[in-house]
């Protein structure tokens, strides 16, 4: 595999990606940098993000995170902003139109060679490598397409929970967006919970980690993810979890697919968790 680090959830903290970029290229000067989605929202520097993360051209990459699509949902006018949004930069800016087309663009699941696959928040413990990948598309052909508004004025809401084949419409698109962006925790049969948002040891004895379900069919797959500041650093041989909270005062962490070299730089506090 060629040096590619994956770097978990920026949400707006310019100033610490920076740093971090710059500890990478002391490491890897042409490594890729892929990115685990959130890229904005909460931290101080929003606007300053995305447009750095777009002018790294092909050498970047970012998979959907929920604040993104957001932010997409916002812009258009489906859904009013949250009072804990930091968005209103990107909102005004001259380049905005260039960065909402850059970032409707990004893709929900990345295949990062060596079977590892990249998503923001996990996978249906039904889905195979091949499947996520291909109900991925699914979202990003309609996300790019000129139906795209009416994805975005749908997709909230918590049901179906449950994944089944035979899912269709608007129903299929939001219970495979919820997956790819929201997912935490599930029930022992895979149904979805988007309740709890703890650290994966203060789950009640009914709910359980979307990795750690028996049946999941990716255990053989590494799948790389962020989202989930409570759950932390996680480096297993068939996992890796990313956010480590750098918008609540942690840290920005980038891994190394290669070797699971880990590279950290340290954060203020930007936001007061909840």
């Amino acid at each position: 595999m060629s040096d590619i680090f994956v770097i978990g959830d920026v949400q707006g903290c310019y100033t610490q990606l920076r740093q971090l970029v710059d500890k990478i290229d002391a490491v890897s000067p042409q490594a890729r940098l892929l990115f685990a989605g959130d890229l904005v929202n909460r931290g101080p520097e929003s606007l300053d993000t995305l447009r750095y993360v777009r002018s790294l051209g092909d050498r970047a990459n970012s998979v959907l995170g929920n604040h993104d699509l957001h932010l997409l949902a916002v812009a258009h006018q489906v859904k009013k902003a949250h009072r804990s949004d930091t968005l209103n930069d990107i909102l005004a800016a001259d380049d905005r139109d260039d960065l909402l087309e850059w970032l409707r663009q990004r893709p929900l699941a990345i295949d990062c060679g060596d079977r590892h696959l990249l998503v923001h928040a996990g996978v249906f413990p039904d889905w195979s490598f091949a499947q996520c990948l291909a109900l991925a598309q699914e979202i990003e052909t309609t996300l790019r397409g000129s139906e795209f508004v009416a994805l975005l004025r749908n997709m909230y809401g918590n049901l179906p929970d449950q994944w089944h084949d035979d899912l269709q419409g608007i129903d299929r698109q939001r219970c495979i967006i919820n997956a790819f962006t929201r997912m935490r925790f599930c029930h022992h049969n895979g149904r979805m919970d988007f309740e709890l948002k703890e650290g994966s040891n203060q789950a009640p004895q009914h709910l359980l980690p979307w990795f750690d379900l028996a049946q999941r069919r990716t255990q053989a797959d590494t799948i790389i993810f962020g989202h989930w500041s409570t759950l932390g650093l996680v480096l297993r041989d068939n996992l890796i979890s990313l956010d480590t909270g750098c918008v609540w005062g942690g840290k920005l962490s980038a891994v190394r697919l290669s070797d699971r070299l880990l590279i950290q730089v340290d954060s203020p506090q930007h936001v007061v968790p909840f």
